[in-house]
């Protein structure tokens, strides 16, 4: 094996321990890492077969790789808010590190670069050590505006990053120690600091917020303006949710994340450009070679300069670095392959930025660029543009596909159409128009309206044909990952084996397929996967609640969390993806405790997404003014409701009597399994007064296992003392926000419960708690417990 081979073989080997890291749920000792890496070397010293001196180099690229990763992830770690500062009124001085941006309740939230902390006198000396370099910032209130002193000193309470954990679905903790950021808190106090020097990184993000503020300013008046700054100068903070939903639908959102797409369309006209310039200098002053190495350093600069534009974001970091090798590998005349160029680019970005693998860019770029190199070095060479065009587009979808699936995202069909018509027009017109455009502003500001009105022109043609597509509403069945891989190979061998008969033989297979897949669907009549024992989740929704029950093939979910319009949605974020996880389509019983907003959430998103059978609730017509006008669904009172049967449980519904409303209204559901039985109390948002008549008419009965969601989240108006003692729990969830204003659960509730001798579970900090009926009793799970090293573990309360 020659040593180019070896070498090829140690990169890809590095790759993989980085990628593979992520995969652990306990970060290892670099001690322990550095000792096998050790060990591995002198086997590799020693080693003789070439196949013993191949496998040596693998394990020790791929220990390199996470000795890698593993030391920039504990100082990541590290560097995580400490806990005895939350809640804390800190001050902090810095700079700002990206564009101010209005958020929800007439909020601005930014990214601040931390340059000193002002800790308090009375904080011990290690709080000190080890404290965030970066921050997520919410400034509320009447006085917050996007207009900020690049230099900054705050007063600020934070919080250590948190999210919410369920099986699949966002994790807001994962992005944010994605990008870094060390805390999140908001603002209370807010004033100029000029008392640090502006460094490279200060000034830089100076430079592109009023970069950002003046081409606002100066193209404010056209028609799609939020789409030209995005592509422009990357962007995306003017873009309205419509803006998203189309994206979305037609499965063109990179087209507004400056990636490998944009960059590469600046490198190419900048290397055209510049070669032509060079052509009509006298050959002796610019030979070949020396040609080549000029074409290179502008493409290069062009594609810097567009990328320091576009806001050095991760991803286009990540596309400048594969523009450039590509560039090396093109222009350099070197003996380099393309896969070789391709594995140079996917080390030198894990050098650069070790946690590239958290990102779901990662994967489709590279999984992209890899398919597009395969097929166009082995078969498309010779093909024209447009089946060029079209074939590398059937490769790239296929391909994706299970990639997407493994990613939690869907493939949209439509998706192939937009991009077939998006991809070309967007790199033939609307780039070159973009670009000519930009210069023309930077040189001369009275053609700003001529260039808004060019831009609107071409801008307004691709927007026209994304919106057209995206009202087609045409889904195919995924079948799994393993299946999507089969069809993936499939295709992409009938891609590149030049047989005609095959490629209509697997043309036919694929038709054949996708018709079953839809016949199959719309016949399926919303059946649900069924399960062999009774389970319940309590989702992680934040501040609000939401369950879901299930025996058998039957489904039964109560309350469906909060929404915040344009900012959150339970449904959107937690129900629909772990629903379809599970393989729910139809919901039988739909309950909705009460009309609250942080229980009664995105019912017309839930309606869109799964058959609901029927509607119980505990405020009728609140609840059905909620619901879409289309729903055909009977909606019933609570009070109505006996007790019935769902497989093998047993559910009883109980309302306080009289004329109530709001929390005392909320429909009280138990649910008991097997005899003796195991009982489960979901109370809704009960107070006091209603729980005293809920035990004097259901005197708790014998239960071999007892769990109770505490009412209205543990608040102090509910969990008497009668309640807890009357109830006595082995098992009580609080399904509540981490460090939410509210403060629930109230200190004196929780210590109520654990006299009684509750175990005590919180959904803030144990993430989804999922309980599974058995024979012998209850397997009780907390979704933090199977999470990533970077994610926090469960905690005590």
């Amino acid at each position: 094996m020659s040593g180019s081979f070896m070498a090829r073989v140690g990169l890809a080997g590095f790759a993989c321990g980085v990628i593979l890291l992520y995969s652990l749920a306990v970060l290892p000792p670099l001690l322990w890492l550095i000792t096998a890496m050790v060990i591995t070397l002198c086997t590799l010293m020693l080693a003789g077969p070439a196949v013993l001196r191949g496998a040596a180099i693998i394990v020790a690229g791929g220990l390199s790789g996470m000795i890698w990763a593993g030391w920039q992830a504990d100082i990541r770690q590290q560097n995580a808010l400490p806990v005895t500062l939350e809640g804390e009124m800190l001050e902090v001085s810095g700079y700002l590190c990206d564009v101010p941006s209005r958020g929800s309740f007439g909020s601005v939230r930014f990214s601040f670069c931390v340059d000193e902390w002002h800790l308090p006198a009375d904080l011990e000396a290690s709080d000190s050590s080890g404290l965030p370099r970066k921050v997520r910032l919410a400034w509320y209130g009447e006085a917050a505006t996007t207009n900020l002193p690049q230099q900054l000193r705050l007063t600020v309470v934070l919080k250590r990053p948190h999210g919410a954990v369920n099986p699949v679905g966002f994790r807001y903790e994962s992005w944010l120690y994605r990008k870094g950021f060390g805390a999140t808190g908001t603002i209370r106090g807010l004033a100029p600091d000029r008392s640090f020097d502006c460094q490279l990184g200060c000034r830089y993000h100076r430079w592109r917020n009023r970069l950002v503020s003046a081409t606002s300013e100066r193209l404010a008046g056209a028609r799609h303006f939020p789409l030209i700054t995005s592509l422009m100068i990357g962007y995306r903070g003017h873009m309205e949710a419509s803006h998203w939903d189309v994206l979305k639908a037609t499965g063109t959102i990179h087209l507004v994340a400056i990636s490998g797409l944009h960059l590469g369309l600046v490198a190419a006209g900048a290397g055209f450009i510049c070669r032509r310039l060079l052509l009509c200098l006298p050959q002796h002053y610019v030979p070949p070679r020396r040609m080549r190495g000029l074409v290179f350093f502008c493409v290069s600069l062009a594609s810097l300069a567009y990328a320091l534009a576009a806001g050095f974001s991760v991803p286009t970091r990540r596309a400048l670095i594969m523009v450039v090798i590509a560039g090396w590998v093109l222009l350099g005349a070197r003996k380099t392959g393309a896969l070789t160029g391709l594995l140079g680019a996917l080390v030198v970005v894990l050098l650069s930025d070790p946690f590239s693998p958290l990102d779901q860019g990662f994967w489709l770029s590279f999984g992209a660029v890899a398919v597009l190199v395969l097929l166009f070095s082995l078969r498309l060479r010779q093909a024209g543009w447009l089946p060029g065009l079209l074939l590398a587009q059937v490769g790239v979808f296929v391909a994706l596909w299970p990639i997407l699936e493994v990613l939690g995202q869907s493939q949209v069909v439509v998706g192939f159409v937009a991009n077939l018509f998006a991809i070309p027009w967007v790199s033939l017109v609307v780039m070159p128009v973009l670009a000519v455009g930009a210069l023309v502003m930077a040189v001369s500001p009275v053609a700003d309206s001529i260039i808004a009105s060019a831009l609107d022109v071409v801008f307004g043609m691709l927007w026209q044909g994304l919106s057209w597509l995206a009202a087609i509403n045409m889904t195919v069945p995924a079948p799994g990952v393993s299946v999507l891989l089969l069809l993936a190979v499939v295709v992409m061998l009938a891609l590149l084996v030049p047989f005609r008969g095959f490629r209509i033989a697997v043309t036919c297979l694929l038709v054949l397929w996708v018709g079953i897949g839809f016949v199959a669907d719309s016949g399926s009549g919303g059946r649900n996967t069924p399960v062999r024992t009774p389970e319940l989740w309590v989702w992680d929704v934040g501040q609000g609640l939401s369950v879901m029950v299930r025996d058998q093939d039957k489904v039964l979910v109560y309350d469906t969390g909060p929404a915040l319009e344009g900012v959150y949605s339970a449904v959107d974020s937690v129900l629909i993806p772990n629903l379809r996880e599970l393989g729910v389509r139809r919901i039988d019983t739909l309950i909705i405790s009460h009309g609250d907003g942080d229980h009664a959430g995105g019912l017309p998103l839930l309606f869109d997404s799964f058959n609901v059978r029927q509607v119980v609730t505990g405020e009728l017509a609140r609840v059905k003014g909620m619901l879409p006008d289309d729903a055909a669904v009977k909606v019933k009172a609570c009070a109505a409701e006996n007790t019935r049967s769902m497989g093998r449980l047993e559910l009883s519904f109980w309302q306080s009597p009289g004329e109530i409303e709001s929390n005392d209204a909320s429909c009280v559901l138990t649910i008991r399994f097997g005899s003796p039985a195991v009982e489960v109390i979901l109370p809704g948002d009960i107070t006091r007064r209603a729980e005293q008549r809920f035990i004097a008419d259901h005197q708790p009965g014998p239960a071999k296992f007892r769990v109770v969601l505490a009412p209205h989240h543990g608040s102090k108006t509910s969990s008497s003392e009668q309640w807890v003692t009357q109830m006595a729990p082995d098992l009580v969830v609080f399904s509540a926000g981490y460090r939410h204003r509210f403060g629930h659960p109230h200190p004196d509730v929780v210590d109520r419960y654990r006299s009684a001798g509750s175990r005590v579970l919180n959904t803030a900090t144990s993430g989804a708690v999922h309980l599974v009926w058995q024979l012998e009793g209850v397997s009780v799970k907390e979704a933090r417990s199977e999470t990533p090293f970077w994610v926090r573990k469960p905690e005590s309360h």
